[in-house]
C-alpha cells in the first residue's frame, strides 16, 4: 500500500474577507462552511481514501497561527507534524521543507499538498481524482489538478491542456498563464481547453527536491540547511531562521511548474493535470462565499441572528446581534462584534483597500478580533475607556497563563466559573466562583486553571497604559518572548 502525507499550507491571511478573517486570525482558522474551519475540512478531506494509507498531515504555518492549529487538530483527536516558517517565502520554500520532513518521515512518501483555506464541496468527486494523480506519481510525474471552468473568471491563472495520457483522465501541461482580462476569459472558456490554476499538487517528495533542485538549487540549498539547523519544540518543529530567510519567495507555479509545462530541461519530472469538477473555491473573497454556501429560494445566505424582507442574492452574517436587512439585492453585510462591512457582491475584492486603509492608520480592526486566542484559552476585550479596560478570560483545563508582571496597570480578577490557582508575588492561593482577587502594579502573578471545566473569570485592569505590549514574562510554558 503506497503512503501518502497531506501537505496543508497554512500561511495566509485572506484580508478580502474581512472582518471575519484577520491577520491575526485568518480564514483558514474560521468555520465559514460548517462547523469544522477551513483548516480542518482540509485535514478531514482524505478520510477514507481507499488502498492507499493517508498519514497525519504536515501543516505548514507560521508563527502567529501555531497554538491555533495545534488547538484545531487536538479537538479533532488528530496528530500532524505542524512545521514553523519563521518567515513568509511563498508556496515553493514551504512545500520544500515539507518534503525534507517527510522523508525524514517515510520511505519517499507521495505528497498531497492543499492550501488550508480551500473548500471543495464533492470530496468524494476529489478522492477520485487523487487516487488516479497517484498512479501518475508513482510514475515520477508532478501531478496538478486544473479546476473545470463555468464561467469567464478573470481571478484565477489558467493552464492550457495538452494532449491527453493514455489510459487516464488527465492531460499533458501545454503552459501556464496568468490572470487574464473579461474577453481573454471568455475565449479560454470557449476553446474548452483550459482550466482554472487551484494550487492543488500532487508528487513524490524526492520528485519535488529534484525538480526544486534543477530549477531553483538555491532555495533547495537553503532549506535543507533550515532544516538541518532546525528543531522540535514541544507540539512543533521549527526550522532554522537565518538560513530559511536566504530562500527566494516563489511559488510552486513559478519556480518549477512552469519549467515543466515549456520544456526547459529534459532532467525535469513530467507534468499532468487533472481535470476537477468538485465544488472547488479558493473562498477568496464574499462572493466566493456565497457561491459555494446554500441558499433559499431567492438566493439568500445568511448565518446567525439573521432577518431577511424581500431581499435577493444577498449573504447576511451576524456575529453578536441582530441583523435585519430590507428590500437589498447582490449584497454582503458581516457583523462582528467590533465591525460591520456592507458591500456590494461586485466589489467585494475591494475589502483589502479596506484593510489598507485601517493599517495605514494604525487601527487594531486590520489584525485583530476583539475575541483573541491565546494558547491557553481566549480573552474578549469586553469594554474600555480612559485607565480602564474590561475582559472576559477563559483558561482551558490544566493551561497557565505565564509568570508576568505589568509597569503600567492593576488588575481585579473576578471568577464566575471554574477554580484559579493564583500567583501573586510569594502567595499561591485558590479563587473560587464569586470571589475575587487584585494584581497590584509591578507584582509577578500568574493564573492556572487546575481544574476539569474552563476557568472562566472577569478581569478590570486600570492603570496609565492598558496595551498588550505591558508584558514582562519570567516563565512561560510556551515558549513564547519574555516581552
Amino acid at each position: 500500500m503506497h503512503t501518502l502525507i497531506p501537505v496543508i499550507l497554512s500561511g495566509g491571511s485572506g484580508t478580502r474577507l474581512w472582518p471575519l478573517s484577520r491577520e491575526k486570525h485568518p480564514k483558514q482558522l474560521l468555520s465559514l462552511i460548517s462547523e469544522d474551519s477551513l483548516l480542518q475540512a482540509t485535514v478531514r478531506r482524505m478520510d477514507g481514501l481507499d488502498d492507499i494509507d493517508v498519514t497525519d498531515p504536515i501543516v505548514v504555518c507560521n508563527e502567529e497561527y501555531r497554538f491555533v492549529i495545534a488547538e484545531q487538530l487536538r479537538v479533532m483527536e488528530r496528530k500532524g507534524t505542524i512545521l514553523l516558517e519563521p518567515s513568509g517565502r511563498n508556496t515553493a520554500p514551504a512545500l520544500t521543507i515539507a518534503a525534507l520532513t517527510a522523508l525524514h518521515q517515510g520511505d519517499d512518501p507521495i505528497l498531497l499538498v492543499m492550501p488550508s483555506d480551500h473548500v471543495i464541496v464533492d470530496t468524494e468527486v476529489f478522492k477520485k481524482a487523487v487516487q488516479q494523480g497517484v498512479q501518475l506519481a508513482l510514475q515520477g510525474r508532478i501531478v496538478t489538478f486544473g479546476i473545470t471552468p463555468d464561467k469567464p473568471e478573470t481571478g484565477f491563472g489558467y493552464i492550457q491542456t495538452g494532449d491527453q495520457l493514455d489510459n487516464s483522465d488527465a492531460y499533458s501541461i501545454a503552459r501556464f498563464v496568468e490572470k487574464p482580462d473579461s474577453t481573454t476569459a471568455q475565449a479560454y472558456l470557449d476553446a474548452g481547453t483550459f482550466l482554472w490554476n487551484s494550487g492543488l499538487f500532487l508528487m513524490r517528495a524526492s520528485i519535488w527536491l529534484q525538480a526544486i533542485e534543477l530549477c531553483h538549487p538555491d532555495i533547495l540549498s537553503a532549506c535543507r540547511t533550515a532544516w538541518n539547523g532546525g528543531s522540535v519544540d514541544g507540539n512543533f518543529t521549527r526550522v532554522e531562521k537565518t538560513a530559511f530567510e536566504q530562500c527566494t519567495s516563489k511559488s510552486i507555479d513559478y519556480a518549477v511548474m512552469e519549467h515543466i509545462a515549456l520544456g526547459q530541461n529534459p532532467q525535469l519530472p513530467a507534468g499532468a493535470v487533472i481535470p476537477l469538477t468538485a465544488g472547488w473555491s479558493d473562498v477568496g473573497a464574499w462572493d466566493s462565499l456565497w457561491h459555494v454556501l446554500p441558499k433559499d429560494q431567492s438566493g439568500n445566505v445568511s448565518q446567525g441572528d439573521v432577518l431577511l424582507h424581500e431581499c435577493n442574492n444577498t449573504l447576511a452574517i451576524s456575529e453578536s446581534r441582530l441583523v435585519a436587512c430590507v428590500g437589498i439585492r447582490d449584497m454582503i453585510v458581516v457583523e462582528t462584534p467590533d465591525a460591520i462591512l456592507v458591500a456590494h457582491k461586485d466589489q467585494t475584492q475591494d475589502v483589502k483597500k479596506i484593510v489598507d486603509s485601517l493599517k495605514k492608520t494604525g487601527r487594531s480592526e486590520s489584525h485583530l478580533h476583539r475575541k483573541v486566542f491565546r494558547p491557553w484559552g481566549w480573552y474578549d476585550g469586553v469594554d474600555s475607556g480612559e485607565r480602564f479596560q474590561v475582559k472576559r478570560i477563559v483558561v482551558k483545563p490544566g493551561a497557565a497563563l505565564s509568570l508576568q508582571m505589568h509597569h503600567h496597570r492593576t488588575e481585579h480578577w473576578i471568577v464566575v466559573r471554574g477554580t484559579a490557582r493564583v500567583t501573586r508575588g510569594d502567595e499561591s492561593f485558590l479563587v473560587t466562583e464569586n470571589e475575587s482577587t487584585y494584581i497590584p502594579v509591578g507584582t509577578q502573578h500568574r493564573l492556572e486553571n487546575p481544574g476539569r471545566v474552563p476557568l472562566e473569570m472577569i478581569e478590570v485592569q486600570s492603570g496609565s497604559y492598558l496595551g498588550e505590549d505591558d508584558i514582562v514574562r519570567f516563565e512561560d510554558v510556551y515558549g513564547r518572548d519574555k516581552t
